[in-house]
């Protein structure tokens, strides 16, 4: 059927072209005799335009006249209309001079000019939409775009092209002085921000679209505030991060998310660096069914690494990640194995038949209330299983090792953050001896990692409330799960060995003021529609976090979101001695005794506890 209806729309156009051929040369011969021509110039035409219209059509065929999709046409198609005009003319002029047919010269100047506008008045017929016109106007929703640049021009140009956009464009709004009172893809700019309210409402505007991909968070909230009381549906183009990840086809639109209200600049990678140590390497990911795991293989696997590793303890999300990223990427090579890191022997296995090159360390245990209630756990993976992927990647020759580490490892009041700041101790040992170079990176909470506070916050909301808060001045630092693996692969390529790189997080954010964010963008109100209730700091948890302790400085590095700490390790005698009592141990007062004497800022109110009874 498609076939058809394709062969019979060139069939039109071919059709439309030769009556075109046929009548524009009569009207030329006509213009330029006035409407007398002498019988001798006439015998000379009449015998010559059968072959005049066939070359024309032959030309017009090899310049692509009938492949292309004039409903979509751009320049470049103008382009090729006019070098088929012109070239059919020259050749058409070219033959009659070499043939000494009695067809004045002017002839062909003058059906250049007459087919140029047949033609392309029968090209602009396929580029309009027809139902467009036909369509009643009542069915159409009204459209709004914020954002007169380039974006706005590229969507614009998207939903023109799109048949089954029911929208009707009213125009754009722009803070940009200079654009006021302009237009942009023909249509007006109508005002600025501030001014939103009154323009909705003078065109009746149905729906707001946000096309400023670039935009920070504080803008799409001001933006969002704005919009808000107008009574339109809002909805924001992807932000740069999903149009570089190839999330989002640029003309999508969604709606307002969290993750759009917590914007921050763009970051600039060194893909050269990147590539130079990733390219063509071996690559073993730990925890890479998770969800900074799963975004470090997604990201690695455009750099062209010889061998993707994807190494995890639950077969399903390990299953699911390998089967996205095989379809995602089909020419990069993946190997899936399931196994767990407290596991040295099984490791060892692996190290030494697949000896990856570089290692990007994810899997870890991170629930702060359930690794309070059995630390022995956190210890066994978090420590110990840290401690046999980096002796093996010590071992079996690793260039590169990047542990991924958190920020509730600094002044750490949780076993969890005591467990990576342990963990970052044991790899800055290790290093000391070993030509990988291993690095840590620290950062904090990551939107939409799995047991995140925002799905939290979703489900809560779905079932109608409360939204449950922790603190009223709980603060954390925030980052989407794309800029913080960004990051992660620049600080491995400025690995030289046991740095700890802290990535810029911009400002703390309050809990509070997201569980609102989130209820507003739902539609409702927060406090009436759905309640918040306080519920109080859970066991292990602190009302704010930190990226460095009071004697850690930092030293900035070539990449200004990156910084470096100046951390002193621990004695490694001493290191060495509380490991063997955190190996050998499962009583909770002896781990946290450990954990505190090899970290004297660990707070630990279970500690405090068990001390006060005894």
């Amino acid at each position: 059927m498609d076939f058809i209806k394709s062969f019979s729309s060139k069939l039109k156009l071919l059709l439309m072209d030769a009556i075109i051929m046929g009548i524009t040369p009569i009207l030329a011969i006509m213009i330029r005799f006035e409407g007398r021509i002498p019988d001798k110039e006439f015998a000379a035409f009449h015998d010559s335009l059968p072959w005049m219209v066939s070359l024309s059509l032959i030309i017009f065929y090899l310049y692509g006249m009938y492949h292309r999709i004039w409903h979509y046409a751009r320049m470049r198609d103008l382009l090729a209309l006019v070098g088929a005009v012109t070239l059919s003319q020259a050749l058409i002029f070219i033959i009659t001079i070499m043939a000494e047919l009695h067809i004045p010269r002017s002839i062909p100047i003058i059906t250049w000019l007459l087919t140029m506008g047949m033609v392309g008045f029968s090209r602009l017929l396929f580029k309009i939409d027809l139902d467009m016109i036909t369509k009643s106007k009542g069915d159409k929703q009204n459209l709004l775009i914020v954002g007169a640049g380039d974006a706005g021009a590229m969507l614009v140009r998207e939903l023109e092209q799109n048949d089954t956009a029911n929208t009707r464009i009213v125009g754009f709004i722009d803070d940009d002085e200079k654009k006021r009172h302009g237009r942009l893809a023909g249509f007006p700019i109508l005002g600025n921000v501030e001014e939103l309210t009154e323009v909705v409402k003078a065109k009746a505007v149905d729906k707001i679209v946000i096309a400023i991909p670039s935009a920070d968070g504080d803008t799409i909230r001001h933006i969002d505030n704005q919009c808000r009381n107008t009574g339109a549906k809002v909805c924001i183009m992807p932000g740069i991060y999903s149009m570089i990840n190839g999330k989002m086809d640029m003309g999508e639109m969604r709606d307002i998310s969290l993750e759009d209200l917590l914007r921050r600049d763009p970051i600039h990678l060194d893909f050269d660096q990147i590539t130079s140590y990733i390219s063509g390497k071996t690559v073993l990911i730990t925890g890479a069914g998770g969800s900074i795991g799963s975004e470090i293989s997604r990201q690695i696997s455009r750099v062209g690494a010889r061998e993707i590793i994807l190494l995890g303890r639950g077969e399903n999300s390990i299953y699911e990640i390998q089967q996205e990223l095989t379809r995602k990427f089909p020419e990069q090579s993946y190997r899936t194995i399931i196994a767990n890191i407290t596991d040295r022997e099984r490791m060892e296995r692996i190290f030494a038949a697949y000896k990856p090159q570089v290692v990007f360390h994810a899997a870890a245990h991170k629930h702060v209330p359930l690794m309070e209630i059995q630390p022995d756990e956190a210890i066994r993976n978090n420590v110990f299983g840290t401690k046999n992927v980096a002796e093996l990647a010590d071992k079996y020759g690793a260039e590169t090792f990047v542990l991924i580490s958190t920020d509730k490892a600094v002044n750490p009041t949780s076993v969890m953050g005591a467990t990576k700041r342990t963990a970052e101790l044991v790899l800055q040992k290790i290093n000391q001896g070993s030509k990988t170079r291993f690095v840590t990176v620290r950062f904090g909470n990551v939107l939409g990692s799995r047991g995140s506070v925002v799905p939290l916050f979703e489900r809560e909301i779905a079932a109608g409330g409360p939204v449950t808060v922790t603190h009223k001045e709980m603060t954390r630092f925030f980052m989407t799960i794309p800029e913080a693996v960004q990051l992660v692969l620049q600080a491995g390529s400025q690995a030289e060995g046991g740095e700890v790189f802290l990535f810029d997080m911009g400002k703390p954010v309050k809990i509070k003021d997201m569980a609102e964010d989130l209820i507003r963008l739902h539609g409702l109100v927060p406090g009436e529609d759905i309640k918040i209730v306080y519920t109080g700091l859970r066991p292990g948890e602190k009302l704010y976090e930190e990226l460095l302790t009071s004697e850690e400085g930092t030293t900035s590095t070539k990449h200004k979101k990156i910084f470096k700490a100046m951390i002193n390790p621990l004695d490694e005698d001493d290191l060495d001695k509380c490991l063997a009592v955190l190996h050998d141990t499962t009583d909770k007062a002896t781990i946290l005794k450990t954990l505190k004497h090899m970290i004297p800022t660990y707070k630990s109110q279970q500690l405090e506890a068990l001390e006060g009874k005894e």
